[in-house]
């Protein structure tokens, strides 16, 4: 196949249908994570290798219930499948199809046949129908669809070979005819088929009613296509939403009665396992009760089970500058490596233990089937303050990186819901945090056992992330007042079957995000490294060569020690560098709060990125001269403040950058997706002030109250 395009696949399903599963399986590492082409929707493709040698390529398709859609993901399939030329349309589906409850699955596989598409009929997760006592007559299902059906298993591996002998029939069969099974047409629904053909040259009379009826917002049509549809099924009244209701019935109409058929059981009905669970899980008292126990788990663990490899990536990265230094000449690019490249490096990747916990552990419980039940419980509450049942997983997934928390807020129809969604999602404490908790928390709480079982800054850093949850749901609130809309919605999710996670998906989940937080905080930091490296290396003038005058006289006359005076020098040059100017000229506005020019630079770097901070300090007291052996925590806690003689990160100060890291906005990225999600810049704008003064005014409370 490599002299041929490589054929592509599409895999298409119900929501928790086992279709990511199933799509882990057959790409294992061949797999890409990117946007569709113009929009924000997460696209999903891996290569599959084909017994015979051959690959094709596997599109993972958003979860989608019908091609009526109700949200912007869905609406991408719709765009995808009616239009022939689309890049996306696939030689062939893969139809997933959950086990349990299989007549909500067919919807969409009866409305995807007529598209006459070559199709795969995949009964996802057969294992645990079985446990169920549910069995199918398959040869009825494939009878009734015309195509081949086959029962897999991604927990027990049952028939993924036979599904990857089989893909090479499959991508290499033609279209499939006309389907007897189909729906009959309405008279209007026939002419407006006619008049869509007449308009596009449609070869298929399925994907004609589709754009017939979606032909508004479709985006391979032009402006005078839409505009002739539309005025063509103007003058004949179609009644769009009134057809697609019609058409649906007589779908379940004609295919509920062959599922009955086909279903076998070999025990009668009775409460499920899953249903006596949903009954302790999302009970109005226990249920919350739960769900903050099991966040209060994560955060100990974050903060605990990570100790000893932080220690250990530390002490790795001081020894190596330390080699650097012995091996390599002492000349200008050897200090760039050593107090420049390697400290801010490190100061990102001492926090990957953190990180990876943080998303190990939310991973299990999206795997298990358990986030679903928090969207299904707190809606009550986000309807209170303006938010939705989905915002959950919006502001939960907040606690990992607020980009595709913000990016999930599609799933919300109501679009003053998903607005205020967006707003408020960056409040979450996110991954990009941790490292700067980590640091400062040390200089705020003593390290001790609280009730003999919980760890002290565990239990501060839980009350941070509580304290970011409690502002987004005023916020919410707040917002609530002054946007207004006239929409109402309501909340419509399916609660998966509690199913055993499969590691393989956790762990690919877990290596694309890491490896995604590394790599893109690894590009900043190292950019930023090198700047501030010169900056902090460099001056105007002659100002260095002047300060390394005044510091060695100084110390002399103070009789210093050799490696007292080394330090006072290295301190003054930085003082007299670019970067020390650069801090001077904005510490009048940041000395209420505590911070001196040093924190500046820190605050002005770190708006591209918030985990930049620890990045930027590890540089700037690299560069400072500190003992080499000492990691960043200790020499934050050596600096002395020259106003009082005590520590520069006393209790004021650490607890004042940690609540102005809790609220500010200091992430360009999410201001981006902001501005491309909401189409405009007034609403990045304003969440930029409103999380601005949030900041500073806490930082400004708290620094003037406990110092």
């Amino acid at each position: 196949m490599t002299s041929k395009r490589l054929r592509r696949v599409a895999l298409v399903g119900n929501p928790n249908s086992g279709k990511s599963s199933l799509f882990n399986e057959l790409t294992g590492l061949n797999q890409k994570i990117s946007n569709y082409p113009g929009v924000t929707v997460e696209r999903k493709t891996g290569l599959v290798d084909l017994p015979s040698g051959d690959q094709m390529l596997l599109v993972d398709f958003p979860g989608t219930y019908s091609m009526y859609p109700n949200s912007s993901e869905e609406r991408l399939v719709v765009n995808t499948f009616t239009d022939p030329s689309h890049e996306n349309y696939p030689d062939a589906i893969i139809y997933v199809a959950g086990a349990i409850e299989l007549e909500k699955h067919f919807l969409l596989a009866t409305q995807l046949r007529e598209l006459g598409i070559p199709m795969l009929f995949c009964l996802a997760m057969s294992d645990i129908g079985e446990r169920k006592g549910i069995q199918y007559d398959l040869n009825r299902v494939s009878d009734y669809l015309g195509v081949p059906c086959l029962k897999i298993s991604t927990m027990t591996g049952e028939n993924i070979d036979v599904l990857r002998t089989q893909l090479l029939q499959l991508i290499q069969a033609d279209p499939l005819s006309d389907w007897k099974q189909s729906a009959s047409k309405s008279d209007m629904e026939s002419e407006a088929i006619r008049i869509v053909s007449k308009h596009l040259d449609s070869d298929n009379s399925y994907r004609s009613l589709l754009i017939a009826h979606h032909h508004s917002w479709l985006i391979h049509l032009s402006a005078a296509q839409r505009i002739a549809i539309s005025s063509s099924l103007a003058s004949m009244e179609f009644a769009s939403t009134k057809l697609q209701i019609d058409e649906t019935l007589r779908r379940f109409n004609r295919f509920t009665p062959v599922i009955q058929k086909a279903e076998q059981r070999d025990r009668p009905f009775s409460q499920s396992w899953t249903n006596r669970v949903d009954s302790i899980i999302t009970h109005r008292v226990l249920g919350p009760l739960i769900f903050f126990a099991a966040m209060f788990f994560i955060f100990q663990a974050i903060y605990s089970w990570s100790e000893l490899p932080t220690v250990w990536i530390e002490n790795g990265f001081a020894a190596l500058s330390n080699g650097i230094r012995d091996v390599m000449p002492q000349v200008w690019y050897t200090d760039l490596i050593a107090d420049g490249i390697i400290p801010g490096l490190g100061g990102i990747l001492v926090f990957i233990p953190q990180i990876t916990i943080l998303f190990l552990l939310i991973g299990l419980l999206e795997e298990v089937g358990y986030m679903s039940r928090a969207v299904f419980m707190f809606d009550g509450l986000m309807q209170k303050v303006g938010l939705n049942g989905r915002s959950i997983v919006a502001l939960v997934s907040s606690g990992a990186c607020a980009i595709p928390a913000i990016m999930s807020t599609r799933t919300i129809a109501n679009w003053k819901e998903r607005l205020i969604t967006i707003m408020v999602a960056p409040l979450i404490s996110c991954s990009a945090r941790i490292p700067i908790y980590t640091v400062l928390i040390g200089f705020v709480v003593a390290d001790h056992t609280v009730l003999g079982i919980f760890d002290s800054r565990g239990l501060a850093f839980m009350c941070l992330y509580l304290l970011g949850i409690t502002v987004a749901l005023v916020s919410a609130w707040v917002f609530k007042q002054f946007i207004r809309s006239g929409d109402h919605s309501f909340l419509m999710i399916e609660l998966p079957q509690y199913k055993r996670p499969i590691l393989q998906n956790v762990m690919l989940s877990l290596k694309e995000k890491v490896w995604s937080f590394v790599w893109d905080a690894g590009k900043i930091i190292f950019v930023i490294s090198i700047i501030l490296w010169f900056l902090g290396s460099y001056g105007p003038g002659t100002s260095m060569d002047k300060a390394t005058d005044r510091a060695i006289e100084v110390s002399q006359q103070l009789e210093y020690t050799p490696d007292q005076q080394e330090g006072y020098v290295a301190a003054q040059r930085m003082e007299a560098s670019y970067a020390g100017v650069l801090g001077k000229w904005i510490e009048p506005a940041i000395s209420p709060l505590g911070y001196d020019w040093k924190m500046g630079i820190a605050l002005i770097t770190s708006f591209a990125a918030r985990e930049v901070f620890v990045g930027t300090m590890a540089t700037i007291y690299s560069v400072g001269g500190a003992d080499d052996n000492t990691t960043l925590r200790e020499r934050m806690a050596q600096e002395i403040n020259p106003k009082t003689g005590g520590p520069r990160y006393d209790l004021a100060t650490s607890a004042s950058l940690l609540l102005f890291y809790v609220f500010a906005m200091q992430c360009m990225s999410t201001l981006a997706v902001t501005r491309r999600e909401t189409n405009s810049w007034k609403w990045p704008i304003i969440q930029f002030l409103f999380m601005g003064a949030l900041a500073y005014l806490s930082s400004f409370s708290a620094y003037q109250i406990l110092s």
